[in-house]
């Protein structure tokens, strides 16, 4: 049985958290609650690690660290956000933390920003140059997925492509990536997690939809 919270009625949290009714089991020594808690925050806990850490065990080793955060600190959590956002928190400070750690022993070359990556978000080949007819325009345009049967682009081998171009993005854009586009989190609740601005938050969802679209459609057009 965990151990009941005391909570003062100012910090309950706002009717329009979605896990505010499990909140209060928890907040209440509910066991069942807490492994209810991970099962629904648990895999996109470990997959916001891993874009911090290198290999899954160390990321599994993080998850673990921030729910036992989670269990400390409930008792000061005011509900001044929504609980996934103040999980998610715990957990990027950890993941950001031991992956600096490990960063300690990897290539001075390999530490640059993601916020700082300038590469371009579309290659610039696929842009018609000064001398073609329209430039700047499309040299040729994306592949219209709307032409492709349904059934190919919900093939596992497209999703597993998909799932791949995604942990290959540099650190912040996978992030961003993930939570905005694979859990459907709010733009606003992506900044405050990350600590972002909004219009970096932008820039990075933008790079990495770009690349992983790209990389998408390389593979469909193979096909």
């Amino acid at each position: 049985m965990l151990e009941p919270t005391l909570v003062a009625a100012s910090e309950t949290p706002t009717p329009t958290d979605p896990d505010a009714e499990l909140l209060a089991r928890l907040r209440c020594g509910d066991e069942d609650a807490f492994l209810e808690l991970v099962d629904r925050y648990g895999p996109v806990m470990l997959r916001v690690a891993l874009s911090y850490v290198r290999t899954q065990s160390v990321a599994e080793e993080v998850v673990q660290d921030a729910w036992i955060g989670v269990l400390q600190s409930l008792h000061r959590f005011e509900g001044r956000s929504s609980l996934r956002t103040w999980l998610l928190r715990i957990l990027a400070n950890r993941a950001r933390t031991r992956g600096v750690r490990e960063a300690r022993c990897v290539p001075f070359s390999s530490l640059r920003r993601d916020d700082e990556d300038d590469a371009p978000a579309v290659p610039p080949e696929r842009f018609q140059g000064p001398e073609g007819r329209f430039p700047g325009g499309w040299a040729s345009f994306p592949t219209d997925w709307e032409t492709l049967p349904e059934e190919r682009l919900l093939a596992q081998e497209t999703l597993t492509r998909v799932d791949d171009a995604i942990r290959r993005l540099p650190q912040r854009q996978q992030e961003v990536m993930v939570l905005r586009d694979v859990e459907g989190w709010s733009s606003e609740e992506v900044c405050e997690v990350l600590e972002l601005s909004a219009g970096n938050q932008r820039v990075l969802l933008h790079r990495a939809r770009s690349r992983v679209r790209e990389s998408l459609e390389a593979y469909l057009e193979r096909a």
